[in-house]
């Protein structure tokens, strides 16, 4: 009987001058698995046009199953993109801006003093810092 041994696999170094700070790295990894999803994206989009959306409402849009929806919700929640407000039996989400705005400034610096615009393809995204 042949016997095998396996090499220990080495843990990858951590990357020296990162930008951000190791929680940050994990946090953007979350935001980016989220942004992955196709009808993740969607809703986004359509809280950025609509504001405030009320499940059903984003269902009908998407043409999705309400626990399709929430599913898609609920990633979106735990990766803080989005927020929400409760109203009786009724929860209503909205896009969470700030967090927003922490990760394009995280890639484009200069986004924490100017307007900025980015291009990716036919999508062109405007923003400006308050205050």
């Amino acid at each position: 009987m042949k016997t095998v041994t396996t090499a220990k696999t080495k843990k990858p170094a951590e990357p020296k001058n990162l930008p951000a700070d190791a929680a940050t790295m994990k946090s953007l990894v979350e935001i980016f698995k989220s942004l992955a999803d196709l009808s993740r994206l969607r809703i986004l989009f359509l809280l950025a046009e609509h504001g405030e959306m009320h499940v059903s409402a984003i269902c009908e849009q998407l043409g999705q199953s309400q626990p399709a929806v929430s599913h898609h919700l609920t990633q979106l929640k735990n990766a803080e993109l989005v927020g929400y407000r409760r109203d009786g039996k009724f929860n209503f989400y909205k896009l969470d801006s700030q967090l927003l705005g922490t990760v394009i400034e995280s890639f484009y610096p200069a986004a924490a003093t100017a307007q900025q615009k980015l291009t990716f393809g036919e999508l062109e995204l405007n923003f400006k810092r308050k205050g």
